[in-house]
């Protein structure tokens, strides 16, 4: 079956999309920022084929989301988040956010979150680059931006 090209749409989250949108993108993101790096602790990690590993990592790394980098005396690699990857880990902590809320249970979130900051624990919370202010789906209108798609007629 053909895979939908969202990158080629006129629409930032379809962009985004197209980079992580496959399950496993996200979580071999999430295992490389907290230290899991090599290709055999991923794999352990997160219980996934060689196969599926090798085409999520390399869809990363054309992505520029993820670098390889040589290791030993063998041809081994690490793999590390360039910034464009450690900027989307942004995304991924807003999904924390809303996980945590919606379907962590009477046990509570999984994974707390320290602030280096201020030390405290905290959740991500997003605000207006502008004014500090929240901002949340309710707090915003939707406007066509210079990117966006155009219709002739």
């Amino acid at each position: 079956m053909q895979r939908t090209q969202f990158g080629e749409m006129a629409c930032s989250i379809a962009r985004t999309w197209d980079v992580i949108g496959e399950p496993w993108s996200a979580l071999i993101v999430r295992d490389i920022w907290v230290g899991i790096r090599r290709f055999d602790q991923l794999q352990a990690d997160l219980g996934i084929s060689r196969k599926v590993l090798t085409e999520r990592l390399n869809h990363l790394v054309e992505q520029e989301v993820l670098e390889r980098r040589p290791y030993g005396a063998r041809p081994r690699f690490e793999y590390h988040l360039t910034k464009k990857g450690t900027e989307l880990l942004d995304v991924l902590m807003v999904m924390v956010r809303w996980g945590d809320h919606w379907l962590a249970g009477e046990a509570g979130p999984p994974v707390l979150y320290r602030h280096h900051a201020c030390g405290q624990i905290a959740q991500v919370d997003s605000r207006c680059s502008s004014c500090g202010g929240p901002m949340h789906a309710d707090d915003v209108d939707v406007l066509p931006g210079p990117g966006a798609a155009t219709t002739v007629g």
